[in-house]
């Protein structure tokens, strides 16, 4: 059901006897109401009255002080409270829609302090006790049952009628001081629902540290085994550089000695054909006189015999010399 600006909301207390009439605020008061309290935090030390005399102050700078009493003003703001928290952070599973409430931009802006110097600073004045500029509470009175005489029959006393009297005494201050306290007691709650969330923030970032330290202790503990493997690797090749350097060392010792037989055998050949040349002469004239003389049977024996030795040697020379 939808109400109109300035108009009264009814309202039943839980034994159903009471019934209280709250003023419904227009939207530029719920504004300016959001604005006061949070620019007037200071006013609501929880101190005993505090409360009560700050929002006293506020209804009074609004205009509402006979409209509205301090109670209702707190318990709407409480009320704005929980409806935002239910919207910001909604239970899992349950879908909400915040941009249906008209007020939940301001009360977003008012959490996250951006409303702060948005209303003026207010005043308020502990001594003063005059409430006859603001709304009287209206609360149920407290009876009291009596019988009457002294102490007649428990017969009796079903059969005679009962007296209710009223204690008015201090029962303004009663409820003030419970309502300072209850309001006490919320922002204790508040601020202890402020500290679990801060504290599951802090909790779920040190799990994550916690993990991002893991990760690092694991590509560390890769890193050093492939520095590790590098090194080994490393060792692995300058051991085969010293190896190729002392193989190229013997080679070049090799390569020298290969020179040096290459020289020898080139003298030795030399040396060889020289000798060839000189055999080739020596047996050259012998030749000669043997054809010269004619002579047969032993002469031409002894030169097949002295022909066959040269081509033997001869032969056995140029084996030798293809050796090398």
């Amino acid at each position: 059901m939808e109400f109109s600006d300035h108009d009264y909301i009814s309202t039943t207390s839980p034994n159903g006897g009471h019934v209280d009439f709250i003023y419904k605020m227009s939207p530029r008061e719920v504004e300016e109401f959001v604005k006061l309290r949070i620019c007037n935090t200071s006013l609501f030390s929880g101190k005993r009255n505090t409360s009560r005399r700050a929002w006293k102050a506020i209804l009074k700078h609004m205009g509402l002080q006979h409209k509205m009493t301090f109670s209702q003003a707190s318990k709407k703001w409480e009320n704005m409270k929980k409806k935002y928290k239910a919207l910001k952070n909604p239970s899992d599973g349950m879908k909400v829609f915040p941009e249906m409430w008209a007020h939940f931009h301001l009360m977003d802006e008012a959490t996250e302090g951006r409303l702060e110097g948005s209303a003026p600073a207010l005043k308020v004045f502990p001594g003063d006790k005059d409430t006859r500029d603001f709304l009287p509470i209206s609360k149920p009175k407290k009876r009291r049952r009596l019988s009457m005489g002294t102490s007649p029959p428990v017969s009796l006393v079903a059969d005679r009628p009962e007296i209710e009297v009223s204690l008015n005494g201090d029962e303004e201050e009663e409820e003030e001081g419970s309502l300072d306290v209850n309001l006490i007691m919320q922002e204790v709650d508040d601020e202890r629902n402020v500290m679990d969330t801060e504290r599951q923030v802090m909790d779920k970032e040190i799990r994550l540290m916690e993990r991002e330290r893991l990760v690092l202790q694991r590509e560390r503990a890769v890193l050093d085994r492939e520095v590790a493997t590098l090194e080994r690797d490393r060792a692995t090749l300058d051991r085969e550089m010293a190896t190729v350097e002392r193989e190229k060392v013997v080679l070049e010792r090799e390569k020298a000695m290969v020179e040096k037989d290459k020289d020898a055998v080139c003298r030795e050949r030399r040396a060889l054909e020289r000798e060839r040349a000189r055999l080739e002469r020596l047996f050259a004239p012998r030749e000669t006189t043997e054809e010269a003389t004619g002579n047969h049977g032993e002469v031409k024996d002894s030169h097949a015999v002295d022909m066959d030795r040269k081509e033997r040697f001869l032969y056995l020379f140029e084996k030798l010399i293809e050796s090398f």
